[in-house]
Formats: C-alpha cells, structure tokens, sequence
C-alpha cells in the first residue's frame, strides 16, 4: 500500500468513530447520575487499589532509552519524534500537545496530535493549509492496538497557529483549538478547526464558535452540543455551541457562556469545598467573532460565570469534566464536572498540597476504567502524569525522564529518519506531559518537548486507569 493510500483510503470506507468509556445513555439523567464519578465516590462502583506501585525508570522499546518513569510491568513505544520524516514525506513538527483517539477502522486506530507552534513562520507542506505564513497544525497517527506497532503519521491541517488543545467528537473528528487570538500576515486566528481521523481536514475556520485563547472542547453526544474551555488568565469562561444541525458544526449555531443561575458574575477561582455545586444557565454571546469586546467580556456583561485558566475537557457517561489550571485554595488547580442533564456544575475536587496532589492541571481524560489521568503542567524539573480515583486518592503515575545526548539522538535517528535535523541534545524532564488518552489496554501521551508520542501499556487493572 502506499503512502497516500494509507493516509485517505479510510475517509469514507468502514471507520468507525471512537466512542467514549460506556456506551452513552440517551437522554437519560437518571441513568447518566448513577454511573458518574460523583456516583462512583460515594461507593457505588468496583473497589480498586488506589495505585500501581512506585515508579523507576523504564527503557523504551524501540529505542533502548528510559524516557519515561512508570510502576512495574508497564511498557511503551515511542514514535512520532520532533523531525521524523512522516508518510507525506513532510517532518513531524515539534511542540506536541493536545491529542485523542478519533476513529478505527479494522485493527488500526487514528490519532490526532496538535502541535502548539506559534508566532509566524512556514506552515508544513499540506493538501489542507489554512495560512501559509502560519507554521502550526495537527498530525494523524496510525497505531495497529492488536499488535502494538505503530503504523504511519501525516500532516492533517496545517497554517493554524498555537494548536493547544482541543477534543474529540462522536461522528469521528477531531476539534483542533487555537489558543491565540493573533493575525499573521493579514489572517486572523483564534479560531476552532475540525479534523477527520482518516483523511485531510478541510481548513475552514468553525468562526461561530468564537474567536478567542480556546482550550479544550469535549461535546455531548446526547445533543451534539460542544462544551469549551478557555485560557485567558484569571478572566475565563466556559462556553457551549449548539449547533444547528446534529454532527454539522459548519452549518452554525448558538455561542453561550455559563453562567451561575443567581450569583451574578460568580468568581469560581475561589476555593470552595470539594463537592460544591451550582444551578447553572447560559448566556448568548452575540458577537462570536469579535475579539474587542471579547467573547468573555460579552458574557461577563450578561452576569457569566469566571474561571481561572480553564484548561483541559473530557466528557464520560453523561458529564463534561475540565480543569482550572490556577484556581481553588492555593491557587494550583480544580476540577469541575458539569453535568447538561441537570444542567448543575460541581467543584470534585482542587489541590491543597503541591507534592502529592496535581499542580496546574492541563489536559485531562478519563480511563476504561473510570478513573481521571491529568497532566501537570507546573515549572521545574518534576513534570508528571497524576490519577485521581473516584474516592478523592490521587497518585502519580508517570514522570518525564528524558534526557538525550548527542549519541542518543543519532541512534533515534537511524530508526526514525529526520530526528536529528531536529532535535537538539538536553535534559528535557522539566517538559510537560500532554494528550493523554486511551484505547483499550493502551495509553497514550506527548512530551511536548522535544516532541515524542508514547503508547504504553501494563496492568491497567491493578489499578483504576
């Protein structure tokens, strides 16, 4: 098969969209409540151990190098490296971020990665260019699961800019964030973008989901509606699309901003106890494409609700769970579950000690298993993948440990060409976690510097993840 058959030929013949942990329940409140993490924490679900044991260092398997730190009996695969040639013959760009696994199709899985490449530049060689002086973007990544060897990798949309986060959708897109409101060379961006699992994006901008520092998304598949965060420092929000047609994101909707039915401009930085919640409503944004007033300032005029750098977003059985990467008590992070049924927002949980709880959470997923994976983004050396159970337990379950010299780099590149025109010798262990996701017994998560893509597998059931 060649390359560019590999890269299309699964557009439209039998891939299926991934879909979430369990099957989703139509409709149903009361079936979406008993299954949710809050129903979980007050006993109602499977007893686990609250963790898989200390962590050492683990060589990977393709390389013989210990770039990660795990519990026993876990192992992983590295690919997709900052400069390695992929299938289109372009090089992997660096600065990997926010990904999910999107669609299936026989015994292979489709991943896509954003790469958070900012300012102006060259946009990667691409059928699908949004801007050309733009040098941002998403990949695919091709992974055969039943085997466990990774397949091939492709520039998807490429001319976006500062690709942070983003979610998956359950018609088996991708929803690709720009965290930038910038314009470059004449094009304005901030925009919302979506990408096949099999295939080319079209590079249209989804302009009436807003313009703005977009985080993550994580949509209903109940409704279809998009649930959105928002990284613009202390003053953010979290929004909702609904659009027009069910799976037609492009066909317009409705922008809203939450907020807190009878708190007027709730501050919900603040530090409230673990299990606080809120009646929540909605308000219009009238000008989504306008970034003066900007989308928050709208919503805050009509009484919505302020976050703290709201980052990463999830939806499992029948809830929307997103972080705070700087709110709550000592003002290093929260996580909120929204539940749209009830339309009720809970504070479950925020970090009171930087050493043993999640500091400055970042992207976020929730395992098979039904526990919570968050990625830390704090600075410093200690940069790590953090579980957190559905009693409150949290623990760590990864640590970057990569470090490569000259002679390290030259080895990954005679296994993947391209690396080495790339990637510079460092200590790179001070660099962020990000991406993280599942498939069955696989694991999947980014270092974002210098760019490596990692699957790892183990005892998942040892534990909740």
């Amino acid at each position: 098969m060649d390359n560019q058959t590999m890269i299309v030929n699964a557009e439209h013949a039998a891939a299926q969209p991934i879909l979430n942990r369990r099957d989703f329940v139509k409709g149903s409140a009361l079936g979406a409540a008993a299954i949710s993490f809050g129903a979980l924490a007050s006993g109602n679900g499977a007893t686990f151990s609250k963790d898989y044991g200390p962590l050492a260092p683990v060589d990977d398997e393709v390389t013989g190098l210990p770039l990660l730190q795990l519990p026993a009996g876990f192992r992983y695969l590295s690919y997709g490296w900052q400069g390695q040639t992929m299938l289109d013959r372009t090089p992997t760009p660096g600065l990997h971020d926010g990904m999910a696994v999107v669609m299936s199709q026989g015994n292979s899985i489709s991943l896509v990665r954003n790469h958070e490449v900012r300012g102006s530049g060259t946009a990667v060689p691409s059928p699908a260019v949004y801007n050309p002086s733009a040098p941002g973007g998403t990949s695919n990544l091709l992974f055969d699961p039943i085997a466990g060897r990774w397949l091939g990798s492709y520039m998807s949309i490429s001319g976006t800019s500062t690709n942070c986060a983003g979610g998956l959708t359950p018609w088996g897109t991708w929803l690709t964030c720009e965290e930038t409101t910038t314009t470059i060379n004449g094009i304005p961006h901030g925009w919302i973008f979506e990408v096949p699992g099999f295939g080319l994006a079209k590079p249209v901008p989804l302009k009436a989901m807003g313009r703005r520092a977009h985080e993550a998304t994580a949509t209903d598949p109940v409704t279809g509606y998009v649930y959105m965060t928002e990284d613009a420092g202390s003053s953010s929000g979290f929004y909702r699309y609904r659009p027009f047609v069910y799976g037609n994101l492009a066909a317009g909707g409705i922008l809203e901003m939450l907020k807190v039915s009878d708190i007027y401009n709730a501050d919900l930085r603040a530090n409230y106890p673990n299990g606080t919640s809120w009646q929540a409503e909605w308000v219009v944004i009238d000008e989504p494409e306008s970034i003066n007033p900007r989308n928050y300032t709208q919503g805050f005029a009509k009484g919505a609700a302020r976050f703290a750098r709201l980052e990463g977003a999830w939806y499992d059985t029948g809830l929307i769970y997103f972080d705070s990467t700087s709110g709550g008590a000592i003002g290093r992070g929260q996580i909120f579950a929204f539940d749209p049924r009830r339309n009720s927002l809970t504070m479950v949980f925020q970090t009171t000690n930087e050493l043993t709880h999640p500091v400055s959470p970042d992207n976020l997923a929730v395992s098979p298993r039904g526990g919570i994976i968050i990625c830390e983004d704090r600075s410093g050396s200690l940069q790590r993948l953090m579980g957190l159970t559905p009693s409150g337990n949290v623990f760590e379950f990864a640590r970057n440990n990569t470090v490569l010299s000259a002679s390290d780099i030259a080895a990954v590149d005679s296994i993947y060409p391209g690396v080495a025109s790339r990637m510079n010798p460092g200590n790179y262990r001070s660099s962020e976690m990000a991406g993280v996701c599942f498939h069955d017994r696989w694991m999947f998560v980014n270092i974002q510097t210098p760019g490596i893509t990692f699957a790892i597998t183990g005892p998942w059931n040892d534990g909740i993840l």
